[in-house]
């Protein structure tokens, strides 16, 4: 006998998904530190190192590279990626309707 398996389809957004009510905000920044983090792994760096580079203290690091994000804006951890080397560009685009646009980042390869 085979199991019936009950599943959500995500929308991609696993902040909104859970119903959360600053989704968009919240994935930017999740992406924003994975980032950071993959950089400061593929470099090698200790936190104690990356937080040198970055600018900030070892405990800020953790935080970020452990996804407790709170205390960082989006522009802040921007700014952290500019001190390892990214270009970080921002799109503005009006919609033609009058709903509410949308936040979105995309992180190139």
């Amino acid at each position: 006998m085979s199991k019936l398996v009950d599943y959500e389809v995500s929308s991609g957004n696993v902040f909104r998904d859970l119903g959360l009510p600053d989704a968009d905000e919240l994935d930017i920044k999740a992406n924003l530190a994975i980032k950071i983090g993959q950089i400061i792994a593929r470099r090698g760096l200790s936190q104690v190192k990356a937080a040198a580079v970055l600018g900030i203290d070892q405990p800020k690091v953790s935080a970020i590279v452990r996804g407790h994000l709170e205390k960082f804006s989006i522009e802040r951890l921007c700014e952290l990626l500019t001190r390892l080397g990214c270009d970080v560009d921002i799109r503005v685009q009006e919609r033609r309707k009058s709903s509410r646009g949308k936040m979105r980042i995309q992180i190139a390869g």
